[in-house]
């Protein structure tokens, strides 16, 4: 998902409305309980000049990890930005 958060806003109250909104939202239009997000979530900041690109690849997305899986995806990604990471603490 790609969205524009205020300076005003913190990513983790940003992330706990996205989620407390879409979950309501699903439980009301499906009726179904089953559905839940998972506990942790990751954040990037993207340039203004770079979010044409990020939006298609968001669009893109289920094509693309038909290739790729998101943990190799997020591993590549932490790995090409000399992120030291410890596997243990990525996936729960």
């Amino acid at each position: 998902m790609a969205v524009s958060i205020p300076p005003t806003l913190s990513i983790s109250k940003a992330v706990q409305v996205l989620k407390g909104g879409s979950s309501l939202w699903f439980h009301d239009t499906f009726r179904r309980s089953a559905f839940a997000w998972q506990d942790g979530y990751g954040a990037f900041t993207v340039s203004k000049s770079q979010l044409n690109d990020v939006i298609r690849y968001v669009e893109a997305q289920r094509e693309h990890h038909r290739r790729q899986t998101f943990q190799e995806e997020y591993r590549g990604l932490l790995e090409r930005h000399g992120i030291d990471y410890d596997e243990r603490y990525l996936w729960g």
